[in-house]
């Protein structure tokens, strides 16, 4: 079971790094008036340290690869996203016949607000995002930083979905 717990979560690294991480769909219609944004650092209301600079460093290298918007800083920027990492946790996913825990589960979740900048108009506000990545304990290869990795991919592949699909 554990090698085939390992497989899988292998297969699943090795897509995210060929390629099918981080994408964009966007028609390239993005309304002028927010192509360029600021990202601003979020908050962190959780426990863990540097969880918030972390999280605001991968949404702006995903809004650089996927380049529909361009990141500035807040003075030339036509919209700011800002925000705050609400929760981070570690949850029980498998355990052995011994009852000891041999897997678990990272699940964060952030609050964004995006504002243009001219007019304070809200294009959304207080959305949340969340994300998961499970680890194996006592397994190299996947390990709770791994885990965290994976949950801020799929928080960041969401708010690019809103931020850039949708306009």
């Amino acid at each position: 079971m554990k090698i085939l717990i390992r497989m899988i979560l292998m297969a699943t690294l090795l897509i995210n790094i060929g390629g099918c991480g981080v994408y964009s769909a966007s028609s390239g219609r993005v309304d002028e008036s927010i192509k360029r944004v600021a990202v601003q650092y979020l908050e962190n209301m959780t426990s863990e340290p540097n969880l918030g600079v972390e999280l605001s460093d991968g949404i702006i290298k995903a809004l650089q690869i996927d380049n529909t918007l361009k990141v500035v800083d807040e003075g030339d920027a036509d919209t700011i996203l800002s925000g705050r990492v609400m929760r981070y946790g570690l949850k029980e996913v498998a355990a052995r016949q011994d009852l000891t825990v041999s897997e678990y589960q990272v699940q964060m979740a952030v609050e964004l607000t995006l504002t243009a900048r001219a007019t304070g108009e809200k294009l959304f506000e207080r959305k949340r995002f969340t994300g998961t990545g499970n680890y194996v304990l006592n397994d190299p290869d996947v390990t709770e930083s791994t885990a965290r990795d994976q949950a801020t991919e799929e928080i960041v592949r969401d708010i690019l979905a809103l931020v850039v699909e949708d306009w």
